[in-house]
């Protein structure tokens, strides 16, 4: 993706203190763009009374396989419940592993807590966030079923390194590409790579709807059959159930939505692009590059920036002072899983991933959204210009 060259007059950074109404996201300034298309679906839904699955469901289907480059796409409740149910269709139970990253949602342990399996912990690259490869096969036990990489704030993780070892392995790849709808590793999509990607449509994703949405995306057709029957009870019959299920079904009405924001999503990722790139002159124009880490963009990957996440030694005074200066931004996240009380039956400890707690008090998130200013982004660098640099 080509952007334009911004001039340094375009990248001027005013010093002169100020208040600034930056929000950390902008829903409504989306919407206020698509406002009449979005209208005129939820119209057409609203007057078919057809609200489960159905035609719009399956039309979304069709078109987001189609986009990510797959043979099927099978929508459902979240993307909570996208992780649950490949873990189910691929037959991850009890007395399994599930190898995955401490720096997540909490969704993604916890989808492999939820089938009975135990969460195996690789810690992370400090640059990229996503897993260590290097560390993965250390982790491989005989009770070793799947492996599943998050492609963590929308930067696909080395699906090379993954899909070697888990080849060899003999196991099944899971992506967790919940924040990563468009990434691409080697011009290939995310959610095309693994036995199936794992795509959440909560409204704050690159691609979100008006509610919570989900959907997995595989090129097996086994697959694919055991997941439309998994979301519907287990059930291929009305009244008789093949398998045991659950009640896990995307609505007529989020399809509807979605399917007009996906034609726009394009246009957003550029966007996004754009403004990671804005920030990069900004940092580097003001000399703070020293003081934060940016985050990286590795040559073979194709980054989405769902997030922008810098790293400092001093996160919590800065987004205090972001926060006094009326500056969003957010912490993603606050505490490896490893560590949550919800995960202490593992066993793990503070210091057996290093680098996951040390992002954990390091990591900032800026706002990123595709709608954001040059104006609004001149505002957050001076800013923590002025913070690194009082009276500067």
């Amino acid at each position: 993706m080509v952007f334009e060259a911004l001039a340094p007059a375009e990248l001027s950074v005013s010093r002169e203190p100020s208040f600034a109404n930056v929000p950390f996201l902008d829903l409504k300034a989306q919407f206020g763009e698509i406002r009449d298309e979005l209208a005129g679906v939820v119209t057409r839904v609203l007057e078919s009374q057809h609200f489960i699955l159905g035609p719009e469901v399956d039309a979304l289907e069709s078109e987001i396989a189609d986009y990510i480059g797959v043979r099927f796409a099978v929508g459902c409740a979240s993307g909570s419940d996208a992780l649950l149910l490949a873990q189910m269709a691929i037959g991850v139970g009890p007395e399994d592993e599930v190898i995955t990253s401490p720096f997540t949602f909490g969704a993604t342990a916890g989808s492999i807590a939820r089938m009975g399996a135990r969460p195996v912990f690789v810690d992370i690259q400090p640059e990229t966030f996503n897993f260590d490869e290097q560390q993965l096969e250390a982790a491989i036990t005989p009770r070793s079923r799947a492996i599943m990489p998050v492609h963590l704030f929308g930067l696909p993780a080395n699906m090379d390194a993954v899909l070697e070892i888990a080849g060899r392995h003999s196991l099944a790849v899971i992506e967790d590409a919940a924040q990563a709808i468009g990434a691409r590793w080697k011009e290939k999509s995310v959610g095309s790579l693994g036995t199936c990607g794992c795509f959440s449509f909560f409204p704050s994703k690159n691609l979100g709807g008006a509610g919570d949405g989900g959907l997995i995306t595989t090129n097996d057709p086994q697959v694919a059959q055991k997941l439309r029957i998994l979301r519907v009870h287990g059930s291929r019959k009305k009244y008789h159930y093949d398998l045991l299920g659950i009640n896990s079904r995307i609505d007529a009405l989020q399809a509807a939505i979605l399917r007009v924001k996906l034609r726009h999503l394009n246009g957003w990722t550029n966007g996004r692009r754009r403004n990671a790139e804005t920030y990069r002159s900004l940092f580097a124009k003001y000399g703070l590059t020293e003081q934060l880490a940016l985050p990286c963009a590795p040559e073979a990957s194709f980054h989405v920036y769902n997030q922008f996440s810098i790293r400092t030694s001093r996160r919590d005074e800065l987004q205090e002072y972001l926060r006094e200066q009326g500056i969003s931004s957010e912490v993603y996240y606050p505490s490896p899983l490893h560590v949550e009380p919800a995960f202490a039956y593992l066993g793990y400890r503070n210091g057996d991933f290093p680098n996951a707690e040390a992002a954990c008090r390091e990591v900032l998130s800026l706002p990123i959204y595709p709608e954001l200013t040059l104006g609004q982004q001149q505002a957050v660098v001076a800013t923590i210009t002025r913070f690194y640099r009082p009276g500067a």
